[in-house]
């Protein structure tokens, strides 16, 4: 009885499985492609030396900076301004020296066509600059039919002609100065010059800007900075600069009488000198976009040759 009883126990454990030992079975799911690989970090863009982000916080930074630096500036010239012997220099030169009793008086209509095509010129002169300067496979080659063997690219070309009508109208312009009378407007004729450039620049510094007739006669910065601007071979930055200065100052100081005085030749204040100033503006904008090789090598083929490389 106890024998029989033993074997079918006996049986049970021979028969019993290793739960230690996985089952056998076909895999039925696999891992991806990203399993035994590891996918490289994502970076954000960067712009230049910065991202996106960074250069927003920089552009942030640097505006508070400048501001407050600007206005640190304004306060301590206001102080200055505001003592007695400084007070008394800016009375005994106001800004601006009598001009000879021989200047004209007004501005002529060819000082605003010259106006205009100097800024026209320049507009195209600065863009091809930096065309030249970035570019790194030129679309089309000049060569001059002089010299075969000289090949530069057409946007060079165009950019030094550009540079040679801005001489011509250049000498154009200092030669009408000359016979007209109106080089008494921009070159200094007396030494009270600089002293009222300084009485000038303290004034636009303190935001008290002085009061000025450019009909008649320009405060003595302005004359200065005319002087140097016209008979001087300034670089582009110190052109861009200019530019920027001069053109918030026209919009600062009265802008439709001083738009009438260089577009309209009349010293009025009312809406001409601005819409000529708009249209202005406006075949400027056309020059720049129609500016391309498909435009420039027909006028480049009268004076050599454009070739594809």
């Amino acid at each position: 009885m106890a024998a029989t009883d033993l074997a079918p126990a006996s049986a049970s454990a021979a028969t019993r499985t290793d739960l230690s030992i996985p089952l056998r079975h076909a895999p039925t799911v696999f891992p991806g492609r990203h399993a035994f690989t590891h996918p490289a970090p994502r970076h954000p863009r960067r712009f230049g030396p910065f991202t996106a982000a960074q250069w927003v916080g920089a552009s942030l930074t640097t505006g508070i900076a400048l501001l407050f630096a600007v206005s640190m500036v304004v306060l301590l010239t206001r102080w200055l301004v505001s003592l007695e012997p400084v007070s008394a220099f800016l009375t005994a030169y106001p800004g601006e020296y009598h001009l000879p009793l021989s200047a004209p008086v007004g501005l002529p209509a060819w000082i605003g066509w010259q106006h205009f095509f100097n800024v026209f010129l320049m507009v195209l002169i600065i863009r091809s600059g930096l065309q030249v300067r970035h570019e790194k496979r030129p679309p089309a080659y000049w060569t001059p039919r002089w010299n075969r063997e000289r090949k530069i690219s057409l946007t060079l070309w165009s950019h030094q002609a550009l540079d040679a009508l801005w001489l011509v109208n250049g000498v154009v312009f200092i030669a009408l100065l000359s016979v007209s009378g109106q080089w008494m407007r921009i070159v200094p004729t007396s030494w009270e010059v600089f002293p009222n450039a300084l009485s000038a620049a303290l004034q636009y510094v303190s935001l008290d800007w002085p009061t000025e007739n450019g009909w008649v006669n320009y405060n003595s910065l302005q004359q200065l900075a005319y002087f140097t601007t016209v008979f001087h071979f300034p670089v582009m930055l110190y052109f861009v600069a200019f530019i920027i200065a001069h053109v918030a100052l026209v919009f600062a100081t009265g802008a439709l009488r001083n738009l009438n005085h260089m577009y309209a030749s009349q010293d009025a204040d009312n809406w001409a000198g601005f819409w000529i100033f708009s249209a202005s503006i406006a075949l400027i904008v056309a020059a720049v976009v129609a500016v391309r090789p498909v435009t420039i090598g027909p006028i480049a083929r009268w004076f050599g040759t454009v070739s594809s490389r």
